[in-house]
């Protein structure tokens, strides 16, 4: 491995363990606050966490894989299937961003009728149309052996091998990059712009907003490099662009949900609380030890 391969994989290692950290952090506020569950928003942060969770465990693996050993790893059953959950993840998170959008916009722009706006049969609708709209692009590339192992990504992905289908591989990419990512950001823009009009005034909203046109903007990046693949890219590029694809999964959480008042409050009650714990266990160890150090002075 060149020292750039090693940079590189200790960039895939420290995203995956800080992206696994923070998203399950995430998910315990989630299960442990009784007020987070009952917020509509929480849907659409649940299913961004699920989809960074799933995207940790498998697919920043066998990219680490792919690095060091400079190959597919696994056999093409498992690199389809890596390939198809890694299409249909992005493409969920993204839409995901999208709702939840949405969401601050009627909650900013209309607040006194969101609770009439936005139930959670709005966002169960909302979400069925992302997960459908997820897994219909995946379906179709899966069916046209259009995932494989790509070298440049060092990872499972969109990939057309065959040259003969390379001008139906681009219609599709650019459909499917269209649809899905120019879509988010077409949402994202309009969204934020008319929350901003209202919440100018409002400096810590404004500040969130920021990050989150920066989040999406890490993403959008890699797709763009892929839509290239007409032109010759060094595979440290390709690798850096993936990284910054998962990097998405790392910055998720803090934009959307652990620096945000409630969940803030709530990961440190159980941060508290497991300490707290810990520190009784450590008391009561303390105390049995010392007890029994005495009788055995008094025998």
């Amino acid at each position: 491995m060149s020292i750039w391969e090693v940079i590189l994989a200790f960039v895939v290692v420290v995203l995956m363990l800080v992206a696994l950290l923070a998203n399950v952090l995430v998910l315990m506020c989630f299960l442990y606050s009784a007020d987070i569950r009952k917020q509509v928003p929480g849907l659409f942060i649940l299913n961004l966490t699920f989809c960074n969770l799933l995207m940790t465990v498998l697919n920043m693996p066998l990219t680490l894989a792919g690095i060091i050993y400079k190959s597919q790893p696994g056999g093409d059953q498992i690199c389809h299937i890596v390939g198809f959950l890694e299409t249909f993840l992005t493409t969920n998170s993204m839409l995901s961003m999208a709702a939840l959008s949405i969401d601050r916009w009627i909650a900013v722009v209309f607040p006194l009728s969101y609770h009439s706006k936005m139930r959670y049969r709005d966002a169960a609708l909302i979400l069925s149309y992302t997960w459908l709209h997820s897994v219909s692009f995946p379906i179709v590339a899966a069916s046209l052996s259009w995932v494989g192992f790509h070298h440049l990504y060092a990872s499972c992905t969109l990939y057309n091998k065959r040259p003969e289908d390379r001008t139906q591989f681009v219609i599709f990419t650019g459909v499917f990059h269209t649809l899905s990512f120019l879509l988010s950001l077409i949402v994202l823009c309009f969204t934020y712009l008319k929350v901003l009009k209202v919440a100018r005034f409002h400096c810590k909203r404004i500040d969130v907003i920021t990050m989150q046109t920066l989040v999406l903007l890490v993403d959008i990046h890699p797709r763009l490099v892929e839509l290239s693949s007409v032109a010759h890219i060094n595979s440290h590029w390709g690798i850096i662009s993936k990284c910054l694809a998962y990097s998405k999964a790392v910055s998720d959480p803090f934009v959307y949900s652990l620096l945000r008042h409630q969940y803030k409050k709530t990961w440190k009650d159980i941060i508290n609380k497991i300490l707290k714990r810990s520190s009784i266990n450590s008391s009561a160890l303390t105390s049995e030890s010392h007890n029994r150090n005495i009788l055995q002075l008094n025998e």
